[in-house]
């Protein structure tokens, strides 16, 4: 029977993700909107999100975090080019977008001594030989794949090359190694259902100490450039951004920091995913038409839920625009490259009972779409 209950919010999606529950632009506070970001007002507001990230996340003592341009791609790229040519490279990847950073290094950087470890959608690469003299680039959460890191223990504590680590659907939604960590990087629209268009550096000192001691050979454009001198600019990471930030985002931004201070923070935060994770992990156990793209409980994650049907690639989009006519699920198709399937955003602004909600509505659309 069709289901009468419907998800209060139907926003699924794993990128802009759902706003927090309760969101209204009313409670942004916009007092810098046609304000200067160089401003006192402006890098007082930029400073607190820089700081506030960093308190709300545990840092260590001496990592920075800086606002960059160009959401999570464009501070990895920072990163990449700024920082890769000293050292030979591993990158891993399992998913799209870590290959992705594997091709810019050697198609775009045209880096030589450059190795990979990969896996196919759903699992990992082989972690145990790494060679930690080598600088290490990989994603911590697999976004199209449904696959995250369990922990970093695999992370060598006397490594001599750096880890740079494409974390943009994890931060804020699971527990993260920091001292393995050397380059993490984010956005916003993930966990805490931000605004595109930001990035999130963060560096540890070892990336530091890089910065200061390695001059790329290739020329780097201006909204890559970190250092002056032979220094860290630090004003990047005190709100004094490279270029102009939209204020309004950086608001949007600050009122999802609020509202995560004000359930818990990060503990809370994670938390609420993996209940979210819990419901489709009890709905999937009792259906056998419905399966995990991760086989491997322990490596699936609890954000980007990546899940493959008994049922045609055709017949599997057919489901998903029948739920989005229902206005139970918007954009919840598996991404472009990744196997035929949906994908369930179960980030920390996602209520359980949303997805709990959703889940006879599958079970609904399967019937519908592929007759059993």
């Amino acid at each position: 029977m069709r289901p009468e209950l419907k998800p209060r919010n139907p926003n699924f999606s794993s990128g802009p993700c759902s706003k927090r529950p309760g969101y209204s632009l009313d409670q942004l506070h916009i007092e810098t909107l046609g304000r200067s970001h160089r401003s006192a007002l402006g890098k007082e507001v930029l400073a607190k999100a820089c700081a506030q990230t960093a308190a709300l996340l545990g840092l260590p003592e001496g990592y920075r975090v800086g606002i960059v341009p160009a959401s999570d791609t464009g501070a990895v790229e920072m990163a990449l080019w700024s920082m890769l040519g000293p050292r030979p490279v591993e990158v891993l990847y399992w998913e799209s977008f870590g290959q992705g950073w594997m091709s810019d290094i050697t198609k775009q950087l045209k880096l030589k001594d450059v190795s990979c470890r990969s896996a196919d959608y759903g699992q990992l690469p082989d972690l145990s030989a790494i060679n930690f003299n080598s600088d290490i680039v990989f994603t911590w959460n697999g976004t199209t794949s449904g696959v995250k890191l369990p922990n970093g223990d695999w992370i060598a504590d006397d490594r001599k090359g750096l880890t740079i680590c494409d974390a943009t659907s994890a931060v804020f939604a699971m527990d993260m190694p920091w001292e393995k960590l050397d380059v993490v990087t984010f956005s916003w629209q993930k966990v805490l259902g931000g605004e595109g268009a930001h990035g999130m550096l963060i560096l540890s000192p070892r990336a530091v100490e890089r910065l200061e001691t390695y001059v790329p050979t290739w020329p780097l454009p201006k909204i890559f450039r970190m250092t002056s001198g032979g220094k860290l600019n630090e004003g990047i990471f005190r709100g004094e951004t490279i270029n102009t930030p939209s204020m309004l985002c950086v608001a949007d931004y600050l009122d999802a920091l609020a509202w995560l201070e004000s359930i818990g923070g990060l503990a809370a935060a994670i938390q609420r995913s993996e209940n979210n994770l819990q419901v489709i992990s009890e709905f999937v156990a009792k259906n056998n038409w419905v399966h995990f793209l991760a086989e491997d409980e322990v490596l699936r994650s609890n954000t980007s839920v990546c899940l493959t049907l008994d049922a045609t690639p055709e017949q599997v989009k057919k489901m998903a625009k029948l739920l989005e006519a229902e206005s139970v699920a918007f954009d919840i198709g598996a991404y472009r490259d990744a196997p035929a399937g949906l994908r369930i955003w179960c980030g920390a602004t996602v209520e359980a009972s949303d997805v709990a909600a959703l889940m006879p509505w599958l079970v609904w659309a399967y019937k519908e779409v592929v007759g059993v």
